[in-house]
């Protein structure tokens, strides 16, 4: 993945005056050893300026932390902490910033040994709350060296996410397809969140592309998409034209991301796309998300935003699906019952035209688009790679900006069952626990449209923890509620 940052955490450890120093500076190197034996030991620095007892020790510990090129921050109470000061250190960061303490280490050294960071975690998150600080604390906060390394590890792609929200910016083509109004929000909350956009019409596409043809570069990703393809490749004769299309998108990204490190794109694919353009985009949508470059389909923004940080969280390629059919009732009795424990209506349909990378599918052909084709002659609907999605663990989810300019997001875990899905396009019968409920009372009662992003692994955890810090309210993030807790909207006696 070139699209998304490094993170690297610097770790300072802070010191109440009235408490022994030695037990900060002696935690914090067991923890940085207990991290680096387990973890990436390229990606942690040590702050060996000071343990910070003031605020000219504040300063100094940033000062150092930023020549040594961090950009996410650690903060370790090594004992009780200085309240003021630790809070600083999130303050003039630039960059997210977690609080982690030490736990007591021997019942035979509570004396001179007891360092009290349980209770000075109290003071650390009321003080953050008093400056109106965001900081990742993670669920219990306290531990050994070995347990806030893997806090800290868990961390890694919280802060990748929200680094690489702060150097993003969208690439928009086109204003939304006619009679699709359900991916419309406003870019008000774009900005609120620190990411740049740049909107286009798909006229300034479609000259660009006109200008990329002959381009000598043509024939090498050709080459390359026959390797991808393989016996695939039912479609030969577009792939040149889908190659001149990529390489006017790389171009672009290159030409306009101006001061921002990531991009994301989102893309017109419809109506008029297909007739002038005389392919179907999909293809090349589902590679350049496999470089790490989500491109969302139908000009979806927010979904956009959403395949980007699933990207950062899972390091890996995501894919943006329609939630999209329910599974008949004897697709459900012949493959499903008895030999995967859901019911059929947590089950469901993940679908889209072809825009998933073929890592990420069973089998893959090149083909043309079955519904568009319904209406528009078959050969300028060529380009979608089709397949049944890979079965394994998923996390559905996205961040969305209401009509109002609020945030609202949704995080479901489940996964794709090794089922045919008998059906076209890139799909795959999806299988998530309380489906049913999770349709109902998060997507139609919280108005979602129905573009849903897809990372492919248990990754709800740390998606979670990134849409709390980068400011969506802990009631606007929806999840699949197991059977003994109801929604606010549920009826009781249903």
């Amino acid at each position: 993945m070139n699209n998304i940052p490094e993170v690297k955490i610097g770790i300072v450890a802070v010191s109440r005056d009235c408490f022994p120093e030695s037990l900060s500076v002696n935690r914090r190197k067991a923890l940085v050893e207990a991290y680096r034996a387990k973890y990436d030991a390229q990606n942690i620095y040590e702050c060996p300026v000071c343990i910070v007892e003031s605020e000219l020790h504040m300063v100094q510990a940033l000062e150092d932390v930023k020549a040594a090129g961090c950009n996410a921050l650690a903060v370790y109470l090594g004992n009780f902490g200085p309240e003021i000061s630790e809070t600083l250190l999130a303050k003039h960061f630039d960059g997210p910033s977690m609080f982690i303490a030490a736990a007591e280490e021997s019942g035979n050294n509570l004396v001179q040994g007891r360092g009290d960071a349980y209770c000075g975690m109290l003071n650390a998150s009321y003080n953050l709350k008093l400056r109106g600080i965001r900081a990742y604390i993670p669920e219990y906060p306290v531990g050994t060296a070995e347990e806030c390394a893997d806090m800290i590890h868990e961390f890694v792609s919280i802060a990748r996410a929200v680094v690489g929200l702060s150097g993003l910016k969208i690439i928009s083509f086109g204003p939304r397809p006619l009679n699709f109004l359900a991916c419309n929000a406003p870019i008000k909350q774009l900005y609120n969140l620190g990411v740049e956009i740049e909107e286009n019409s798909e006229l300034d596409l479609f000259e660009a592309f006109n200008k990329h043809a002959g381009d000598d570069r043509i024939p090498g990703v050709v080459k390359d998409m026959e390797a991808e393809l393989g016996a695939g490749n039912r479609k030969p004769e577009i792939l040149e034209k889908l190659a001149q299309y990529e390489l006017t998108l790389l171009d672009w990204v290159e030409e306009h991301k101006g001061y921002r490190k990531y991009v994301a794109i989102a893309g017109k694919c419809w109506p008029a796309f297909q007739t002038q353009f005389g392919f179907v985009p999909c293809y090349v949508n589902s590679r350049l998300t496999d470089r790490g470059i989500p491109v969302s389909c139908e000009v979806d923004i927010y979904g956009a935003l959403s395949e980007f940080i699933g990207i950062c969280v899972s390091e890996d390629a995501v894919t943006l699906l329609d939630i999209n059919n329910s599974v008949p009732a004897d697709l459900y009795e012949e493959d499903i019952k008895g030999v995967h424990n859901y019911s059929q209506r947590e089950t469901f349909m993940g679908f889209h035209c072809g825009n998933t990378s073929s890592k990420k599918l069973s089998f893959c052909e090149m083909k043309y688009q079955l519904i568009m084709a319904r209406a528009l002659p078959e050969e300028v609907t060529q380009g979608t790679l089709e397949g049944d999605i890979v079965p394994g663990d998923i996390t559905f989810f996205r961040l969305q900006s209401t009509a109002d300019c609020k945030l609202r997001a949704y995080i479901a875990q489940g996964e794709v069952l090794p089922v045919a899905t008998r059906s076209f396009g890139a799909i795959g019968i999806f299988a998530i626990p309380e489906m049913n409920r999770f349709y109902r009372h998060v997507l139609i009662e919280k108005n979602f449209p129905h573009h849903g992003a897809v990372a492919f692994g248990h990754y709800g955890k740390a998606i979670y923890e990134v849409f709390k810090y980068i400011g969506v309210d802990a009631e606007e993030i929806g999840f699949n509620q197991p059977k003994n807790m109801l929604y606010k909207t549920e009826n009781p006696f249903a």
